[in-house]
């Protein structure tokens, strides 16, 4: 118990020490980057670390129910902010945060996956993908059945065995656990300030994602053929009523299944090309 006490003492000072440092502005942080990428800076390199911490407090919340403490899940979060800041371009046009998410969550789920079982409950592509959207999905309900179960994998791309057997390993799990109140009682943490930054955090994150992603789509479809582009436009990049598979087949003379796979195909390039946001 007192150890679980030390641990939240631990994690409200962190807390307190991040929030002394300022969030930055997108000129300061553009002038800060510059100096970075060009001039390799170390000074910059600092400040952007030390004025993004706190947003990695916001991430490592959404990850609270695989029983980690939050303050390691924080310091993989660091590591992953660390290696963004590195490889960050300013030329793309994007604040850092939006560009460091991945690497701030690819670095927690490799914790996670290593970390909340003694027996590695996921080590290919496909068991990773299960893992993370079967713990969600297990929140709100107690055990799949065929149904639900068949809806995961034609989504995931996995086999119908694949979903039955991770389920089964993540019912069996070890039990970490980190003594705590009950989470309705929630812990007097003196975070008051940490909380002012989530609006700020929801407004940089959404307003660059979305740049981010219709600029990552753009550059996709100036790839594709002129068919291709002209199906993908017209079916889904239009806001009237979009254009049916049969008009389509009509217009380029080829059956409706064909417009369906040039189609298919088409939005396997375009989610090819932006997965590294995801």
């Amino acid at each position: 118990m007192n150890d679980f006490y030390l641990h939240k003492s631990n994690l409200r000072f962190y807390i307190k020490s991040i929030n002394l440092y300022p969030t930055l502005s997108s000129k300061e942080e553009n002038i800060l980057l510059n100096n970075l990428y060009y001039k390799g800076d170390l000074e910059s390199t600092k400040k952007l670390i030390l004025c993004n911490l706190k947003f990695i407090v916001q991430i490592t919340k959404k990850y609270s129910g695989y029983g980690l403490p939050q303050l390691d899940l924080i310091q993989e979060g660091n590591i992953g902010l660390l290696k963004a800041v590195k490889k960050f371009n300013p030329n793309i046009g994007v604040r850092l945060i939006s560009f460091a998410i991945y690497w701030i969550k690819a670095e927690i789920n490799e914790y996670i996956l290593k970390n909340w079982k003694i027996v590695k409950i996921a080590t290919t592509k496909s068991q990773k993908k299960l893992f993370f959207n079967l713990r969600k999905i297990k929140n709100k309900i107690d055990w799949l059945n065929i149904n639900e179960a068949n809806i995961i994998a034609n989504k995931l791309q996995v086999s119908l065995k694949d979903v039955f057997e991770m389920e089964s390993r993540m019912s069996y799990k070890d039990l970490y656990i980190e003594e705590r109140e009950d989470i309705n009682n929630k812990l007097k943490y003196n975070v008051n300030n940490l909380l002012n930054y989530n609006d700020e955090f929801k407004k940089i994150e959404n307003n660059n994602w979305n740049s981010n992603i219709n600029n990552k789509i753009n550059n996709a479809l100036l790839k594709l053929d002129n068919r291709s582009k002209h199906i993908i436009k017209s079916r889904w990049l239009i806001e009237n009523k979009k254009t049916t598979l049969k008009e389509l087949s009509i217009i380029y003379n080829v059956s409706i299944e064909r417009i369906r796979q040039i189609e298919k195909n088409a939005i396997n390039k375009i989610r090819k090309s932006i997965k590294d946001i995801y």
